[in-house]
């Protein structure tokens, strides 16, 4: 162990070193000067100057561009040797003002108050049109700290030093844009540790922070995130902010982490890996998370709920627990902020918040089966394994088998009041984003989501079942409000309808639904679930008038919700190489195999590698209808 120990501390000096020969070597300018931020008792006044974007432009090393956004502009090296996608600007933007009024909340109990430029009176957004505003400015208000009153003694700006301010560690920070912006946008900050890997891109990360003017808040790291978490775990050094945001899973930080964040601390993070979370690999998705994802129309949701079960299962190891802020799927990944909390007693309530999913595999009806039950007893909690399960051997609607999913978070996955704060400082101040149109659309929707009803069904899917037509979203809305049930929508699918209704319920109307719409059942399988749900009579009159309450606001107001495409080939970026560079025909390779087998005319199949002559299994020779020509096979090659 001592050995062990000693070949890291090695290692990691040898990395610092490196990162300081590096940063000279980027900078000539900057030859004689330490990357590292000024020591902590360096306080505003002794600070570089808060000028954002004032940096010029040319000292540009040859291949370098400039990249901004928000209020950063950041150097960036041409070649693929750091990592960034401009079409994850929302996830940074929306961090930003998550974090922000996470600040406002903690440090208004450290008597700081925090002031956002463009920010000057808080009004209180409504999504009924209505709108409240205060007598006093927000900045100059007194903020309630439980029963009494917290007298704000500091002002904490944007891009000054608080010394009571928030500890904020950026795990993964490549360029280091999002630390940046973090500096440049986020009052009530003490530091801001970017740290990477990589040497080249925690060199960059230094010099990106002086060019911004944000050197005595950014300071730049080189180490395994892991270990850097890992080493900050004593209650004195812990983060109030860790955010983490990988390329593909964040399954390898998460014990870290939830070690290394401060009580009731934030946690920030992504998961890219969408294919493995949203069902595809089941068995993948069980070894780094803890649980089975499925294939189903609710993976997107279900995706959020496995994230949020992996971090409360790794916290309550330490006897911590999570308490979800904001969850979101958007695009191709995920997104979740949660606070962390430690008390034992808590943590004996993790059972009964998962639960396993039985999801039927003929007409998708789910059920949830809690993993646990508690019970009050007086003053006292009691705990007993939950009973089940909650379904037959066979789907009652449609007769065919049931899949097993989870177990996933069962709890509600926001916090309705903390996502109404950001959202009504995003609508007051819409210029300080740039996707402040979309944040504003999505959290509009999440505030009008069902707390305690998880996943959803989708609309198209129930008529896809039947083989029906689809009811319009607004009919089969006031259906089931006209049945005496909840219903909303879910940021999580355009077509999503989320219902305490039982799926008996959603049968019934579809069944009703169907009489003035029929199917040819002379068509139907006598097997197929169509069949056997349309064989049984509706237990209720469904009334398809529309109602005025079925069209959420958001809808009404024609809310930009869901992603404009912003750019061709846009989504998930190629990852970064330690040498730099990217294919120079990467995007040609992929307009060429895009749907390649499903190319009729045979003079374009002979310009697609033939499989099969690869793995010397062809046994057409020149009939053969694919290419043997070994040129395009080595051209089909993964680099």
């Amino acid at each position: 162990m001592v050995v062990w120990t000693a070949r890291l501390l090695c290692s990691s000096r040898l990395r610092q070193a490196s990162v300081r020969k590096l940063s000279r070597t980027l900078n000539p300018m900057d030859a004689q000067k330490d990357p590292s931020p000024p020591p902590a008792s360096t306080g505003p006044a002794q600070a570089a100057p808060f000028s954002p974007n004032t940096g010029s432009d040319s000292g540009l090393l040859p291949g370098e561009t400039v990249v901004r956004e928000g209020k950063a502009a950041i150097l960036f090296p041409s070649a693929n040797e750091v990592f960034y996608n401009p079409v994850q600007e929302f996830n940074r933007d929306l961090t930003c003002a998550v974090i922000t009024e996470f600040a406002r909340d903690v440090l208004a109990q450290r008597g700081v108050k925090v002031e956002v430029p463009g920010e000057r009176e808080p009004v209180v957004v409504s999504l009924s049109g209505e709108q409240t505003g205060a007598d006093e400015p927000m900045d100059e208000r007194e903020e309630t700290n439980g029963s009494e009153k917290q007298q704000l003694t500091e002002t904490a700006r944007v891009g000054e030093k608080c010394e009571r301010g928030l500890r904020v560690l950026e795990g993964l920070a490549a360029s280091g844009l999002r630390s940046v912006r973090f500096g440049l946008e986020v009052p009530g900050l003490r530091s801001v540790t970017a740290n990477d890997f990589s040497a080249k891109a925690a060199a960059l990360i230094a010099r990106n922070a002086q060019h911004n003017g944000v050197g005595h808040l950014v300071e730049a790291s080189c180490k395994d995130a892991s270990l850097l978490m890992y080493e900050k775990r004593e209650k004195r050094e812990r983060f109030d902010v860790i955010d983490l945001d990988p390329y593909g899973s964040p399954s390898s930080f998460i014990d870290a982490a939830v070690q290394a964040v401060a009580e009731g601390g934030l946690l920030c993070v992504t998961c890219t890996d969408m294919a493995v979370m949203a069902g595809n690999s089941g068995e993948t998705c069980y070894s780094k998370y803890g649980s089975v994802s499925i294939k189903a129309k609710f993976c997107h949701e279900m995706a959020l709920r496995i994230i949020l079960h992996s971090l409360d299962q790794r916290a309550g190891v330490y006897q911590r627990y999570i308490q979800p802020l904001l969850s979101v799927s958007v695009d191709f990944y995920i997104r979740v902020f949660v606070r962390v909390f430690t008390g034992q007693a808590k943590v004996k309530n993790s059972a009964s918040k998962q639960a396993l999913i039985y999801n039927c595999v003929g007409c998708g009806s789910f059920h949830l089966q809690r993993m646990g039950r508690r019970t009050s007893n007086g003053k006292q909690m009691k705990y007993s394994a939950a009973t089940g399960p909650p379904v037959g051997p066979d789907c009652e609607h449609c007769g065919h088998r049931h899949q097993l999913g989870g177990p996933v978070w069962a709890e509600p996955i926001h916090d309705r009041e903390f996502v109404q704060k950001v959202l009504t400082a995003v609508s007051v101040n819409p210029a300080r984003f740039g996707t402040s149109r979309r944040i504003e659309g999505v959290l509009s929707m999440v505030t009008e989501e069902l707390e305690d009803v998880p996943l959803y069904y989708t609309v198209d899917n129930l008529s896809s079942t039947i083989h029906c037509n689809t009811p319009p979203l607004l009919q089969f809305r006031s259906a089931l409000l006209h049945a005496g049930h909840q219903v909303s929508l879910s940021h999580a699918c355009k077509n999503a309808i989320k219902t305490d209704a039982p799926p008996k319920v959603l049968w019934d109307i579809m069944r009703c639904w169907e009489k003035t719409n029929p199917v040819k059942r002379e068509k139907l399988s006598l097997t197929s679930p169509a069949f056997k749900i349309l064989s049984t009579d509706p237990s209720l009159e469904a009334c398809f008038t529309v109602r005025e309450d079925a069209n959420p606001q958001s809808r009404k107001k024609h809310l930009t919700r869901f992603q404009e495409n912003p750019q061709a080939f846009w989504g998930p970026k190629a990852r970064a190489k330690a040498g730099g560079g990217i294919s120079a025909d990467l995007q040609d390779r992929s307009r060429k195999f895009q749907n390649k087998r499903k190319t009729t005319d045979s003079s374009e199949l002979k310009n697609v590698p033939c499989k099969k002559f690869k793995q010397g299994s062809c046994q057409h020779g020149d009939k053969c209808c694919y290419s043997h020509d070994p040129e395009l096979l080595n051209q089909d090659k993964p680099e």
